[in-house]
């Protein structure tokens, strides 16, 4: 266990901006830091980060919480291994104490595939350089391929003896279990039990992680055997899901995020290419064809990607099966073709860095450039072909999400491939509307459904607002029919909540009104509860918390519930201090506009959400006094009912007289 010294030590020093930053591309908004959320997809972006309060908040998913949390999330890690995982990256020693056997082992589970990937990481590296075999075959292969040593060395690149157990032998005399080298699959129990090294004979290339660390390989063969696999990668695993990676992705974040844009290339050696080059902000697909979860991961860093792709056949098919898949995304995509087959490794070491960063700068074509040229030269006049063409080109257009973008391009488009505008727009809608179909969001019931639920709340119904209806107090026997107005239950939650969010936001500030003295708010609220009973758990065990704090000398701060050991209070004390919106200082200076702030008449702002949560209580009594009523046959207890009512009444008359005052001021 790590000792609390330690803990504190690393939540003092921690920047939430700093590590979230390490994921997300974060861009100033208001007060917050935004960028597409790193927990599910989107393309507009809903992650805010509060550089004050030390917290993150998702209002898209409703992910939150702080920079511990955000690791644990985005890692998979436990919290103990999220803290120490910020304590390397802060250069802080962790202290820890002693903890049970069971403990060790089931932290260290996960831990020991890092640790042994890491490990063979290292060992493949020490071989290429001074194993006489790595030096001969590997470190000679890398140089022949014109790749510097510093290249060499920035990717941990390697390699892996063409002996039947060498990494296996090497690993287990270092005390790694032969358990997590098979996990890990660098290495394979064959059909009568004998464990055997995946890789044997191959240059290796680590593959890292987004905080560096390796997850996983891919090794090419030299030999030049048609039988023998060229490149061979680390199976799925724990650690390693090939879809989720990009290969030189960790090398190249902050690059992406400096220039706005990630170059996109199909293999190892054109990441190292393009990196000798002077350009570090590419990527590879890691031993797969391009997916959406590696294209959303270029959207945390940049909206914009640039495809490298080899000029041959292939490696034309595939990048524009990657055009498309990267618009349907969001993203604004270029692509790049090599002349007379070279792809972005060959022609780098063919012309040199200074022509290679040239020609991508000169030679970078808007994808329907990119995509008209290339089908139009295949259809040449065939006037059928030309038209399968445009309509292909069309259905690219059309999965774009953005309207204003598809729209811009159908014009490119028109001028491109000389065919009006609104043939184009035609077409457009048609697919469209196929595609919505197809999809079943069309179906009946669920455009009303989703209507519903972005307006839900927005009308609440309160009970008797004018009063009680005329026939309230009728005998039920009668033939009047009692009709039961429905009632808000959520405004129930909401008005707690908000009470909850008062509390955190300026339960530490002073009373300021009505000659009240050395009087913290919280304390103040505290008093105006003591007639109040919260029905949401959460909240009302927030409220108790408070009231026992402030009973024992303490008056509790934001932190204390953001950070609590109770996730679920957590989350709702990070849900309430954060806001997906804020304020445009233009309003102010450029329009003149002046919009009241809650905080500069905190009495209104207070007493207001003390009094709407109170008339609410009010009117959940009247709604029950309704219901008795409705039941209760004797003439004596509908009497006092109806005293109670009235007298009930009478209190809501005098909150809403209230409130009314306080909307004035």
């Amino acid at each position: 266990m790590i000792n609390h010294d330690t803990i504190n030590k690393i939540m003092e020093t921690v920047r939430i901006e700093e590590v979230v930053g390490d994921f997300v591309s974060l861009k100033k908004r208001g007060t917050s830091l935004i960028g597409n959320c790193p927990f599910h997809n989107e393309k507009t972006p809903s992650f805010h980060v509060s550089v004050a309060k030390g917290i993150y908040k998702c209002f898209g998913c409703g992910k939150g919480g702080d920079s511990v949390h955000f690791i644990m999330d985005h890692e998979k890690y436990s919290y103990p291994e999220a803290l120490k995982f910020l304590a390397q990256k802060y250069n802080i020693e962790v202290e820890e104490t002693a903890q049970s056997p069971q403990n060790i082992e089931a932290q260290n589970a996960r831990e020991s595939l890092y640790i042994v990937s890491e490990y063979a990481a290292t060992y493949f590296a020490n071989e290429m350089w001074t194993g006489e075999q790595g030096r001969a075959i590997g470190l000679s292969y890398f140089k022949e391929r014109g790749f510097r040593e510093d290249i060499v060395k920035k990717f941990q690149l390697g390699y892996s003896p063409d002996v039947w157990d060498a990494l296996i032998q090497s690993a287990v005399a270092a005390g790694h279990k032969e358990e997590y080298l098979e996990k890990t699959g660098l290495s394979i129990r064959n059909d009568k039990g004998k464990l055997y090294d995946r890789f044997r004979g191959r240059v290796m290339f680590p593959i890292h992680n987004f905080t560096g660390r390796v997850i996983g390989f891919g090794g090419r063969t030299l030999k030049t055997d048609k039988n023998v696999p060229k490149y061979v990668n680390s199976p799925e695993s724990d650690i390693y899901h090939k879809s989720n990676v990009l290969y030189g992705l960790f090398h190249a974040k902050k690059a992406i995020r400096d220039t706005d844009n990630c170059y996109l290339v199909e293999g190892y050696a054109d990441v190292l290419a393009v990196h000798q080059a002077g350009i570090e902000n590419v990527v590879a697909s890691s031993g797969t064809s391009l997916t959406t979860e590696q294209i959303r991961l270029i959207g945390r860093f940049s909206q914009n990607v640039t495809i490298l792709y080899d000029g041959d056949a292939a490696g034309i098919k595939a990048s524009l099966r990657g055009l498309d898949m990267i618009l349907e995304e969001g993203l604004n995509v270029k692509v790049v073709l090599f002349p007379d087959g070279h792809d972005p490794d060959s022609y780098m070491h063919h012309v040199g860095s200074g022509e290679f960063k040239k020609y991508i700068e000169n030679n970078r074509k808007d994808f329907i450039l990119y995509k008209a040229s290339i089908l139009l030269k295949e259809a040449g006049t065939d006037p059928i072909k030309r038209a399968g063409i445009i309509r292909d080109i069309v259905e690219s257009i059309a999965k774009i999400p953005d309207d204003i973008k598809a729209s811009i391009f159908i014009r490119e488009c028109s001028g491109l491939l000389q065919v009006e505008e609104r043939i184009l727009l035609s077409e457009l809608n048609k697919i469209r509307v196929a595609k919505f179909k197809k999809s079943g969001s069309g179906s009946s019931g669920q455009g009303s459904s989703s209507f519903q639920q972005q307006n839900q709340g927005q009308n609440q119904y309160q009970p008797y607002p004018d009063g009680p209806p005329d026939n309230l107090f009728e005998n039920p026997d009668s033939n009047s029919e009692f009709v039961e107005a429905p009632v808000a239950e959520d405004n129930d939650l909401l008005q707690e909540q908000e009470i909850v969010r008062l509390l955190l936001a300026y339960g530490h500030e002073l009373v300021s009104w009505d000659k009240i003295d050395n009087m913290y708010i919280g304390s103040f609220i505290m008093q105006n509860l003591a007639d109040v009973s919260f029905q949401d758990e959460l909240c009302k065990t927030i409220i108790d918390t408070y009231r026992d704090e402030i009973e024992n000398g303490h008056l509790p701060v934001a932190s204390q519930f953001i950070n609590n050991e109770n996730r679920k209070i957590a989350e709702l004390a990070i849900t309430l201090s954060t806001s997906p919106y804020s304020l445009s200082e233009n309003w102010y200076n450029k329009h003149n506009i002046y919009v009241r702030d809650e905080s500069i008449n905190l009495k209104a702002t207070i007493l207001g959400g003390l009094f709407h949560l109170k008339k609410g209580k009010v009117a959940r009594m009247l709604m029950d006094i309704a219901k008795e009523l409705k039941t209760e046959t004797d003439p004596v207890n509908q009497e006092i009912l109806m005293q109670r009512f009235v007298f009930i009444k009478g209190v809501e008359k005098e909150i809403s007289k209230f409130l009314g005052t306080v909307i004035l001021k």
